[in-house]
């Protein structure tokens, strides 16, 4: 799921920025296939000017990759890397395919199995290609204490079901 880190030239526009994020979040249910691409592009909502919405009419090219980092009882931790970065790009996608982030209260579940303070969207690491050195430049962040105790409760409220057959 990364790109190439090199700076690399852009043509005639000279360099082109280099960026990798990746992020965790732990979504409502479990996403099936377990890893895959959304490939949806992404526009405004015409009736909300901060929402956005999958519109494969008016919308921008939007990609996330994503993979099952681990399953709990009604809900899992997800692993997601971006290609292109949207307004809300993940948070629209999870939604569309069906798994919306926990706590989101724009475009997540109506209920959650425990209290939220907020979304469980974690930025966890920023890399890029320096634009002087060339340097590829990687920054990591660790979970916040609240996240990490959502982690903990859902570990110990119970073995998660045995599905049956494919998605």
């Amino acid at each position: 799921m990364a790109a190439e880190k090199s700076a690399g030239s852009a043509g005639a526009g000279g360099w082109r920025p280099w960026i990798e994020r990746e992020y965790l979040a732990v979504v409502d249910g479990v996403p099936c296939p377990a890893a895959g691409t959304v490939r949806a592009p992404i526009a405004r909502k015409e009736s909300r000017c901060l929402e956005r919405t999958v519109d494969f009419e008016r919308g921008d090219f939007a990609v996330t990759h994503y993979e099952v980092l681990r399953e709990y009882r009604d809900s899992s931790l997800v692993r997601l890397v971006l290609e292109t970065g949207r307004t809300h790009q993940i948070r629209v996608h999870l939604s569309e395919i069906g798994y919306p982030i926990l706590g989101d209260a724009v475009y997540g579940p109506t209920k959650c199995p425990f209290p939220l303070t907020g979304q469980t969207l974690h930025a966890r690491t920023l890399g890029f290609v320096h634009p002087v050195s060339g340097e590829y430049m990687e920054f990591d962040a660790p979970l916040p204490e609240y996240f990490e105790e959502l982690l903990r409760k859902m570990r110990s409220a119970g073995p998660v079901p045995v599905l049956s057959g494919d998605c």
